[in-house]
């Protein structure tokens, strides 16, 4: 089996991240049609059978322009989301630089909360098990499958696949918006990496 892994499109840079409700910007909305057309113009090669999506707006938006494409249902998955910032979801930089000075992914202890929200060994640990726990369900799934998720939760995959100890402070493997990561998963090896090409 392979897994698609994809990056949702571009989000409005403006505001933080994380457990974010806000959608793609128009920009993003296209970078995922185009990426929507590139898979189902390959359906083939793909094999896709299953689409599987966190279920954040930027997120949910990319896996439905792929399912428009593909006609494959979307499953919303809340554990493929991305750290859970807590109080600064969807905050605007300029308040959170000054309600939170200081304070960014990359600063927290590996055991030290966002206010509301989770620690990186936390988020870890999260993805790890759902990533686990994927892999056992579908291990005899006919055909491949799209997952829909965040550039976090695809850096802490890369970690994983490659035995590479993963901290918020590693240097982060590739993850553009909107691109495609494909895993075969009988060898365990990224066939396809940070891919973008399609967008152009």
């Amino acid at each position: 089996m392979k897994i698609l892994f994809v990056r949702h499109g571009k989000d409005d840079d403006r505001y933080r991240g994380g457990w974010s409700q806000m959608d793609l910007t128009n920009e993003g909305k296209i970078q995922a049609a185009k990426l929507a057309e590139f898979i189902s113009d390959r359906k083939h090669n793909f094999d896709v059978s299953k689409i599987v999506s966190s279920d954040l707006p930027r997120t949910a938006s990319t896996a439905y322009a792929i399912s428009q494409k593909m006609r494959i249902p979307v499953v919303l998955e809340e554990k493929l989301r991305e750290m859970n910032n807590g109080e600064l979801a969807g905050m605007r930089n300029e308040e959170a630089l000054i309600k939170y000075p200081g304070l960014f992914f990359n600063t927290l202890d590996m055991d030290e909360r966002y206010p509301g929200g989770e620690s990186p060994l936390e988020f870890f640990h999260r993805i790890k098990g759902w990533f686990l726990s994927f892999l056992s369900m579908y291990d005899k799934l006919e055909g491949n499958i799209v997952v829909v998720t965040h550039s976090g939760v695809i850096n802490i995959i890369y970690h994983i696949v490659n035995r590479i100890q993963w901290s918020n402070k590693s240097k982060p493997f590739p993850v553009a918006n909107c691109s495609l990561h494909i895993l075969d998963t009988d060898t365990m090896k990224f066939e396809v990496e940070n891919s973008i090409s399609f967008l152009d």
